[in-house]
């Protein structure tokens, strides 16, 4: 049975799909020791009939780290969890909130808050064969539902099955005439809802998702529920987070600049491009790392131009990747306040 009696991290990084794979969590956690890390969702087709090493294996470095989880079927989301935790990860999520068309095909991921009992019934399942938690993410509502009748339903139907963090992103979702992109931006956001979630549910954990793009946001959240997961603000910024040790999680360390970040992921990228991984497949994620520094585009144009050209030569990679950071303000550690 799983243990939901775990500490809820107050920063997390949302899963999202062909983002946050092993090499762009390996680069956050150069960053942030503690902010809790989401596997980009994988369904249970893909776990059960895929390669599991590539799909599954990660650095014991990325923990804490979490699996997300797409499906429908409960004895595959059973063993789905259960492979999960015996590849170390230390949470096992549910996606109840992704809108593709994907999804809606397979009739999971969003389609699935239509179904509370179904997914209470999942979650069941799913907890009876791990020893981690097993937690939702979620939307508020989905077409023409109501949004709070629809939000408190879910969560008190699902709660009752054992789960204790709900993570909810706070816009409805439309699965009728909105591409997932649009999903993303279109629906309104309602914080207060998530809010009055927790007001009235006080014993569970409650993480809110949705529009937050810098760290004093997350923390007026803070002030109304357990936890703040960030998206495509920190793919797009990633050293916002390097902040978050000190201010949330009660650390008391010497901030390191962007360069100083470069210089601890590069071993990794030696040691990947070594063992074949194309270096395209790595330098994407590090983009936005100089975001908003003197010389951020020259670095970005000269990656993005050359990253391709690169598969495996580890001592070319690096050079490449050095030659691109010199190209970038070293006065760059001191910009920790503008977070």
């Amino acid at each position: 049975m799983a243990n939901n009696n775990i500490p809820i991290s107050p920063i997390s990084v949302a899963p999202m799909m062909n983002w946050t794979d092993r090499h762009e969590r390996f680069f956050l956690r150069q960053i942030s020791r503690n902010v809790k890390l989401y596997s980009e969702m994988i369904t249970c087709g893909a776990i059960l009939r895929g390669d599991k090493d590539r799909l599954l294996a990660f650095s014991s470095d990325e923990n804490p780290l979490a699996l997300q989880i797409g499906g429908i079927d409960k004895s595959e989301l059973s063993e789905c969890a259960r492979i999960g935790e015996d590849y170390g990860y230390d949470e096992i999520n549910l996606n109840v909130g992704c809108p593709s068309d994907r999804v809606q095909v397979g009739n999971f991921g969003a389609c699935l808050m239509a179904t509370p009992d179904l997914v209470a019934s999942a979650v069941d399942v799913m907890a009876s064969a791990v020893n981690i938690p097993v937690t939702v993410k979620h939307r508020i509502a989905i077409n023409d539902q109501d949004e709070w009748s629809s939000l408190s339903r879910f969560v008190e139907v699902v709660s009752r099955a054992g789960c204790k963090h709900f993570i909810v992103h706070a816009r409805k979702a439309m699965l009728d005439g909105l591409s997932a992109k649009e999903n993303r931006e279109i629906p309104p956001l309602r914080y207060e809802l998530v809010y009055r979630l927790k007001d009235e549910f006080p014993d569970l954990s409650v993480t809110i998702n949705g529009g937050i793009t810098d760290l004093n946001s997350a923390e007026e959240h803070l002030c109304h529920v357990d936890g703040v997961m960030l998206g495509r603000a920190a793919y797009g910024d990633p050293y916002l987070l390097a902040e978050v040790d000190n201010r949330f999680y009660g650390e008391d360390k010497k901030y390191i600049s962007r360069h100083e970040v470069l210089e601890r992921f590069l071993p990794y990228v030696e040691k990947s491009v070594g063992e074949g991984v194309p270096l395209k497949s790595i330098g994407r994620h590090i983009l936005g790392l100089f975001n908003g520094q003197p010389g951020a585009r020259s670095w970005r144009r000269l990656l993005s131009e050359q990253l391709p050209k690169f598969n495996d030569n580890p001592t070319e990679a690096l050079e490449l990747l050095r030659s691109a950071a010199d190209l970038v303000n070293y006065s760059d550690n001191l910009d920790i306040a503008a977070q």
